[in-house]
């Protein structure tokens, strides 16, 4: 009764670490295209090194010198967070570009389907069951990236790419079981040697522009590392305390917001087919939403019925 009891605010605490983290990403659009006079190597550079700068502050405060270490001698945990490292990166490079080059709403629908990406992951990885609805809803939205496949012209390679990059690297934090704070400062401190050198290159072609703009335009570059990590530990934090379904359902927040600013804020063109293929990706996640909140509620009342019984 007692560790059932205490699970429970764990996976509330989780939950809301998990929304804050896609409530402050889904707002990430309006950030970035205001770093637009730079491109993004350069953006992505500087966000990975002052992250690190942000989370070193964080370790030394904190004083968790003592579990980095831990987790450095560790190789079952050390390694699905250099994996990680790089998978952030990927994404973090591929929205910054996207953000700068009109293509806000199909990062959104990267987001929207990386939900059901992660099931996968959970159903081949970690060996999670699916319903027949679920399947159905997975179904249904490769129907929908091919049909935008075929609107397009081209695969939606960005909304792929962010798709599988976020999928697996929740997957990579999810084995790794670290805490966010010294979880981030090993993804951190993987990367950002090739952040260092990919800005010392650019200023030594001559290619920097982030003192170019003024002052203000500087401090926002600089506060892409607190602006990057706070979500991040937010997340690192709900990771390792509610199901990779819970962390699928909350990642809705983020894409519809995303929508939101692409299509009323930055007036990106939607065809009939790109809001039929949308349409599709929305229908596939109320089935797949449906069915997990009814096989959650069932989980829920055998917990309940398992703990009663244990107790009389």
């Amino acid at each position: 009764m007692g560790a059932y009891a205490d699970a429970v605010p764990e996976q509330r605490r989780g939950f809301i670490y998990g929304f804050s983290a896609y409530l402050i990403w889904g707002l990430f659009p309006l950030y970035w295209k205001l770093l637009d006079q730079s491109g993004a190597v350069e953006v992505l550079a500087h966000r990975i090194l002052w992250s690190l700068v942000t989370i070193v502050i964080l370790v030394v405060v904190l004083r968790k010198f003592g579990q980095v270490k831990a987790l450095l001698r560790e190789p079952r945990r050390r390694w699905p967070l250099v994996a990680a490292a790089f998978l952030i990166s990927a994404n973090w490079g591929t929205y910054i570009w996207a953000v700068n080059h009109g293509h806000v709403v199909e990062t959104s629908l990267g987001y929207f389907i990386t939900p059901l990406f992660t099931v996968l992951l959970g159903v081949f990885v970690l060996k999670e069951q699916l319903s027949t609805a679920q399947w159905i809803a997975l179904a249904i939205a490769f129907v929908a990236v091919v049909g935008l496949a075929i609107e397009n012209g081209r695969p939606p390679w960005v909304a792929i790419i962010l798709t599988f990059s976020f999928g697996l690297y929740g997957l990579a934090k999810k084995q790794a079981g670290a805490g966010a704070i010294e979880g981030m400062a090993v993804e951190s401190g993987t990367v950002a040697p090739l952040a260092l050198a990919a800005i010392v290159v650019l200023g030594l072609q001559g290619n920097s522009t982030v003192t170019h703009h003024g002052t203000l335009y500087l401090v926002l570059v600089l506060l892409t590392g607190p602006i990057t990590a706070v979500p991040l530990l937010l997340f690192g934090a709900a990771a390792t305390r509610v199901s990779m379904t819970t962390l699928g359902l909350l990642n809705y927040i983020a894409p519809i917001m995303q929508f939101i600013v692409g299509v009323l804020v930055f007036h990106e063109a939607m065809s009939p087919m790109r809001w039929a293929g949308f349409g599709l990706v929305w229908l596939a996640l109320v089935i797949f939403t449906w069915d997990s909140m009814n096989r959650r509620r069932q989980n829920i009342a055998l917990e309940r019925a398992a703990v009663t019984a244990s107790a009389v």
